[in-house]
């Protein structure tokens, strides 16, 4: 439909032609993207995102070579309640250290204090830095 090769339209003429269409499009300055499926967690902490909306729904598009990690069956979500007194157990719940060190830098407080906020969370690096400003 818009040619042959990929390189037939430049990205004005491309994006000219979609506002015509009544498509709009803007790229988001993401920081970070986790998509989790029932046996994994993608993590995008260099991607480009764009968000494309035509007829009232939106489409985001996510360019970049995420990180893979294996979701833990082991800690299910069960560490907010399973604070049995050992805090290398909860370090081992399936939260990553660079996870821990990127809420303690962002809320500005200390790894355990980051890694309990974490914990408290379920692995949601934006709750908890939330919780702890």
């Amino acid at each position: 439909m818009f040619g042959g090769g990929g390189g037939g339209l430049n990205p004005r003429k491309m994006k000219q032609m979609m506002e015509q269409m009544g498509i709009d499009m803007e790229d988001i300055d993401a920081e970070e993207v986790i998509i989790r499926t029932p046996d994994e967690e993608l993590y995008f902490t260099d991607a480009e995102v764009q968000l494309m909306e035509a007829q009232g729904q939106k489409t985001y598009q996510v360019v970049g070579d995420p990180e893979s990690r294996e979701r833990g069956a082991d800690s299910g979500g069960e560490s907010a309640s399973g604070g049995d007194g050992s805090a290398d157990a909860g370090g081992d719940s399936g939260i990553p250290d660079d996870d821990v060190e990127l809420v303690a830098m962002r809320a500005d407080v200390g790894e355990d204090e980051a890694r309990e906020a974490l914990e408290n969370a379920d692995g949601d690096l934006a709750a908890a830095v939330e919780r702890l400003e």
